[in-house]
């Protein structure tokens, strides 16, 4: 069996997944297909012996599907814009003569018309009149069959009134109008499916490209693919690690947070492992490779992303389901209309009315309007807010969340250390400015993040007071520091390091547990002897954290934390902020699995910043990225929260559940419009030009619909 990815343009709904699915699986060898809407591409498993890939790719283009060969990969999204700008060249005019100027103003003005209506009918039209015949060719229908219908039946009538005599009620507008909104959607689109493949490319661009190997004895630089295991590799101050492996020699701390989600540096010794994508921060390391290709913790972090997006379950439009159904009804009434009125003894011309009546009262324009206008309104409100909403989607599902599941480092708290305590221990009586003194003079001199939020904190209590000097400073990298202050060397670390400069803790381990059990991280101040202070820091809780956590559960949704940081510190976390469903110490693969657990149980809003969180963010139902994170978060959830505030999640709920009220609204009167409207125009009570009155003021009332949540989230607000 062969593994073959294609790359398919022109899929815009789960119908064109479907489509394709069903007729290439259906292939003599076709094992298997996997259709991302998402990616634009369809992953096939075919025995080669029975089936040749240019068939396999024929079958696809046989639906009306462009397989997109390396050599033609044009921008999707340019396409769609420049369709969208060159029928609205044309509508414009079209629009403006239909509807502002009175018939006969202009000498020949139904021929303009139709000469500008010509060209948005047939060449941007073009697509959704391909895509109708080859839905037949398989026996389906979508949105493209209802554009199609409902744009050809205005467009053939105003022709024959021209040439019947009559160019005074002519429907072009209605046809260039539906199109070129159909296309502006259709660019919409385009750029978000291409956000959704830069997602991928971003995190595959953040494994370096070189690593410097030990070969002969001699340091030598390749290139990431050509490491293999077993191979020694030097990582140095800032260099990022291409594979997996295990250190042989040297000591260091390691930013592991693209993976862990871990503020702190994690220290590094001989027999631990380190991670692609990690940051060494300062000593030199040496590593034996172990994992390398599509094995490492980055390359299985782009499959579990890539995974994500596909078995993500998209939303059906309602507009696309009863297309199946409501465009044959629609033809075969219209077929019988005609057919009763010609029996009936009445003119051609009245029978043809009648018929157009009915295919135009059943244009698509509310029906297809429905969910896009209050999306687009929707999306207004959220952006006011700092609530970048990626697609139609998020918007739909985030009111119906059960679970909201936020990342610990960088969501609910700041995301780098800061110091909240500096004391000294009572055993000794030192004064508290000389500990102070001591801690920041010897760490302004490492540039480990805990000993930056030293002297941070420090720095204001020593304005204006004499400065020491630091001689034979020594940095131990993951363990701590040492210099000589004043003639007396001072040791600075964990207290394991403080153990091993010779000084007695027992003086000062219960204030050292206290300060752990509440998930803070210590660095000791030690003579060598005794225990002289301590710095105690932790990642503190945002401030509106406990806030949105208490108004989410208010709102009757559940709050979980998942964080690939320790337990004891998350349970602190949790315990400011009144979340109790806490999964810590997990990789990425484990905060999807806690999104695919709750995601049986009904949606699932996940929320993070951070690269690790990649994989969750796609997995989730909605998937809320912090824009303070990493890009590649940004870009694999479906949603921005640009102010950085767990209360943005609360926000987009309340937006969402406006929202998917306007759409049901919506959706009632465009069916009801229909349910009335086509009996109507088949008894011949509603001739085309009504007919297309009526249709106008459908979608002009959605619009007006979707324009009021506007007021009503003022309401909210205010209130």
């Amino acid at each position: 069996m062969r593994e073959k990815e294609f790359r398919i343009k022109g899929m815009h709904c789960a119908s064109c997944v479907s489509v394709i699915e069903r007729s290439v699986k259906k292939q003599k060898g076709v094992e298997s297909i996997s259709v991302n809407l998402a990616l634009e591409n369809a992953s096939v498993k075919y025995d080669p012996a029975l089936i040749a890939e240019k068939d396999i790719e024929k079958v696809i283009e046989s639906r009306g599907y462009k397989v997109i060969k390396d050599s033609d990969k044009r921008d999707a999204q340019k396409e769609a814009l420049f369709k969208f700008i060159f029928a609205l060249v044309f509508t414009l005019p079209v629009f403006i003569l239909s509807m502002f100027v009175s018939a006969g103003t202009i000498p020949y003005q139904a021929y303009i018309i139709w000469l500008l209506a010509t060209p948005v009918q047939f060449v941007t039209g073009f697509e959704f009149y391909k895509k109708t015949i080859d839905a037949l060719k398989s026996f389906s229908a979508s949105m493209d069959t209802l554009v199609a219908l409902g744009t050809s039946a205005a467009y053939f009538y105003s022709v024959y009134l021209i040439f019947a005599g009559h160019p005074h009620h002519l429907y072009f507008e209605t046809s260039c109008v539906l199109i070129t909104v159909i296309l502006l959607g259709r660019y919409l689109e385009a750029a978000a499916k291409k956000k959704a493949a830069d997602s991928i490319q971003k995190l595959i661009d953040f494994a370096p490209k070189t690593a410097v190997v030990i070969r002969n004895g001699k340091e030598e630089t390749i290139i990431t693919n050509e490491i293999e295991k077993g191979d020694i590799i030097v990582l140095k101050p800032g260099d990022k690690a291409a594979v997996d492996g295990v250190v042989t020699q040297g000591e260091s701390s390691i930013d592991e947070s693209i993976v862990t989600g871990e503020s702190m540096p994690a220290a590094k010794k001989p027999g631990d492992k380190v991670m692609a994508g990690s940051i060494n921060k300062e000593g030199i390391l040496f590593f034996r490779a172990e994992k390398v290709g599509l094995e490492t913790t980055l390359a299985r972090m782009i499959v579990l992303v890539e995974r994500a997006q596909a078995s993500k379950p998209p939303v059906q439009k309602l507009a696309d389901t009863v297309s199946a159904y409501f465009v044959p009804a629609v033809i075969i009434i219209a077929i019988i209309t005609f057919i009763i009125w010609m029996a009936s003894g009445n003119p051609f011309e009245t029978a043809l009315s009648a018929a157009v009546a009915v295919l135009v009262v059943a244009c698509p324009c509310a029906l297809g309007l429905a969910t896009p206008a209050a999306v687009i309104v929707a999306s207004g409100l959220a952006a006011k807010s700092g609530i970048l909403a990626r697609d139609a989607s998020a918007l739909e599902l985030a009111g119906k969340a059960k679970n909201v599941v936020f990342d610990k480092t960088g969501t609910i708290t700041e995301g780098k250390p800061a110091v909240t305590d500096m004391e000294t221990f009572d055993v000794n009586q030192a004064k508290k400015e000389e500990v102070m003194k001591i801690f920041y003079y010897l760490e302004k001199n490492s540039g480990h993040p805990l000993a930056l939020a030293i002297t941070e904190f420090a720095a204001p209590a020593l304005s204006g007071t004499p400065a020491l000097t630091a001689e034979n400073f020594k940095n131990f990298p993951g363990r701590g520091v040492e210099g000589i202050i004043n003639g007396k060397k001072y040791y600075i670390g964990s207290m394991k390091f403080i153990e091993e400069a010779g000084a007695d803790i027992t003086g000062c381990a219960g204030k050292i547990m206290e300060m752990e059990q509440s998930g803070k991280t210590l660095v000791i101040l030690s003579d060598g002897k005794n225990c002289l202070g301590f710095a105690a820091a932790q990642d503190p809780v945002k401030k509106d954290s406990s806030e949105a956590v208490k108004l989410l559960k208010e709102m009757g949704i559940t709050v979980h934390m998942v964080t690939g940081d320790n337990e004891r510190t998350a349970a602190a976390a949790g315990r400011q902020t009144g979340i109790e469903n806490i999964t810590a110490a997990v990789m990425p693969e484990g905060k999807i699995k806690a999104v695919e657990n709750l995601k049986k149980n009904g949606v699932v809003i996940f929320a993070g910043d951070g690269i690790n969180d990649a994989p969750a963010l796609a997995s989730a139902d909605v998937g809320a990225a912090f824009a303070s994170g990493a890009d590649i978060a940004s870009e694999a959830g479906n949603v921005v929260l640009m102010k950085n505030s767990p209360l943005d999640v609360v926000k987009l709920i309340q937006i969402s559940r406006l929202t998917v009220k306007k759409v049901k609204q919506n959706l009632f009167w465009a069916f009801i419009y229909n349910i009335v409207g086509i009996p109507v125009a088949a008894l011949g009570l509603l001739n085309p030009m009504i007919a297309g009155t009526a249709m106008a003021f459908s979608s002009v009332s959605v619009l007006l619909n979707s324009l009021s949540m506007q007021r009503s989230q003022r309401k909210k607000m205010r209130s």
